[in-house]
């Protein structure tokens, strides 16, 4: 079974930059190749040469930086370097989303993980009993 390959490229249908699989050749096109969007599920020819973003994230010397430990409750900025206590990595903050529960998280692109998304901003929810006792 071939190696699924994933990469960031425009995607025609969202109309940005998504994260797609590569699914197949085009037959007498080297540089083209057949992608689906993770995000709309639509499938495209895309261009590897001119349709495929690089982001490759310099990771070279952040431990010397000026680092935050991560912390589910904390904010944090794109660029910002963080250390994970419990992974003993550290790694660069490359995106923020907000999912669909309204939940923040962040991606990092860390020196031994690799790219993993961490909650951004967690605030347990209260429980009816919790907010009544506020209110009394």
């Amino acid at each position: 079974m071939a190696k699924i390959k994933n990469v960031e490229a425009f995607c025609s249908i969202c109309g940005i930059v998504r994260k797609m699989e590569l699914t197949g050749e085009v037959a007498g096109e080297d540089n083209k190749r057949w992608a689906k969007c993770k995000k709309c599920k639509q499938t495209m020819v895309i261009d590897m040469t001119e349709d495929v973003v690089v982001q490759k994230v310099s990771l070279d010397g952040i431990e010397n930086e000026s680092c935050v430990t991560y912390s589910p409750k904390g904010s944090y900025e794109v660029g910002q370097t963080i250390f994970h206590e419990n992974w003993n990595d550290f790694g660069k903050v490359v995106s923020k989303e907000v999912l669909s529960n309204g939940q923040k998280s962040i991606s990092v692109e860390f020196q031994k993980s690799g790219n993993k998304k961490l909650v951004e901003s967690y605030n347990k929810p209260q429980t009816d009993q919790e907010e009544q006792s506020e209110v009394m």
